[in-house]
């Protein structure tokens, strides 16, 4: 991913030291699941704040043994442990990343996806944070009408990939748009692209199939 790279060391940062919204760490967290090639950065950036606690005037905790009973009464694997997302649930469906579970569920098969345009399908799962996440289901060839945003958008893709001005993504990738980008991303051919999106701010229509649907897609 050699796209927005100061853009995207600022979220692995903000992953790291647990400071982004809810919706955008587990997005982050999925990312991580689904691509090793920022596995080994994020490590790093905890190992950095695991040496700056360690300097850290100690702080006394009534209930320390309730505490880290709580810490470790669950198994947490090692971030170089996890291995790639499989590519299809238990159930046939596209997988969910584990990182996305508690917002998405376990399954897609189920989910209440509405028709925005032909060939483009949401999932809304409501605020978060200040942030809105759902899904997106983008048949193989298909075109999202031209938008901007009036704030950020984060987008994983899940399965399938899509190219818009700035590039190509692929599953694993997250692709960043704000205010300054005015795109039309296009699904791959050959297969169905669903991706994860974050925004903090709403979408703005910008070209003329987008103006006429924009009543629909509000």
């Amino acid at each position: 991913m050699e796209k927005n790279v100061t853009g995207m060391d600022e979220l692995l940062a903000g992953y790291a030291a647990g400071t982004l919204t809810y919706p955008a760490q587990a997005l982050v967290g999925a990312h991580l699941e689904m691509s090793d090639c920022n596995r080994s950065y994020v490590n790093s950036l905890e190992t950095l704040a695991g040496f700056e606690l360690e300097d850290a005037e100690p702080v006394s905790i009534s209930n320390r043994d309730e505490f880290l009973g709580s810490i470790f009464s669950g198994a947490v694997d090692d971030l170089n442990d996890n291995a790639p997302a499989a590519e299809l649930s238990e159930k046939g469906g596209p997988a969910v990343p584990e990182s996305l579970q508690s917002i998405i569920g376990s399954s897609m098969d189920q989910l209440p996806w509405k028709t925005l345009l032909p060939g483009v399908k949401e999932c809304k799962f409501g605020e978060i944070d200040g942030c809105a996440s759902s899904l997106l289901w983008v048949r193989a060839g298909r075109a999202m009408p031209s938008h901007t945003h009036h704030g950020t958008e984060l987008t994983l893709v899940l399965t399938g990939g899509f190219k818009d001005e700035d590039g190509h993504y692929v599953a694993g990738d997250v692709a960043f748009a704000d205010g300054d980008v005015d795109h039309k991303p296009i699904a791959d051919e050959g297969e169905d692209c669903i991706c994860f999106a974050v925004t903090a701010g709403r979408l703005q229509l910008t070209g003329p199939v987008g103006r006429w649907f924009a009543p629909f897609i509000r």
